[in-house]
């Protein structure tokens, strides 16, 4: 298994809702802050949004601000992204990531600052 498994990508329309996870068994989340990024076809990678190692605060691109929500469970195993009306550009490849430092105090919107990439998750927003 992977250190971190994302989940829950598909297939919706304009409007519509999907909720990802991001979920690991073995490697710690716990005082990690869990970045969300995404990739579009021949675009760059960029940051979606994260949440700080004890879910104090979030950070997300203004692209999504509004729509997407992230949050993380009380044992810090398993990190959601919540996303509501989708919109066809949101279609790509998600991918979230642990950061690096111990207890950062923000979740940075840095790629290079997170490690452990998930393997991704494919969302396609389509009518």
């Amino acid at each position: 298994q992977a250190h971190l498994v994302e989940s829950g990508g598909g297939l919706v329309q304009p409007g519509g809702s999907l909720k990802l996870s991001c979920v690991s068994g073995g490697l710690s989340l716990e005082y990690y802050a869990i970045g969300w990024f995404r990739q579009a076809p021949g675009k760059e990678r960029k940051f979606v949004g994260g949440i700080k190692w004890n879910g104090g605060s979030t950070e997300y691109a203004e692209s999504v601000k509004g729509r997407f929500t992230i949050s993380r469970d009380g044992a810090k195993n398993t990190v959601t992204l919540q996303m509501n009306s989708l919109k066809p550009d949101d279609t790509a490849v998600y991918n979230c990531a642990r950061d690096r430092q111990l207890r950062r105090s923000w979740p940075t919107s840095r790629s290079g600052a997170y490690e452990y990439w998930g393997q991704g998750t494919q969302v396609t927003v389509s009518s």
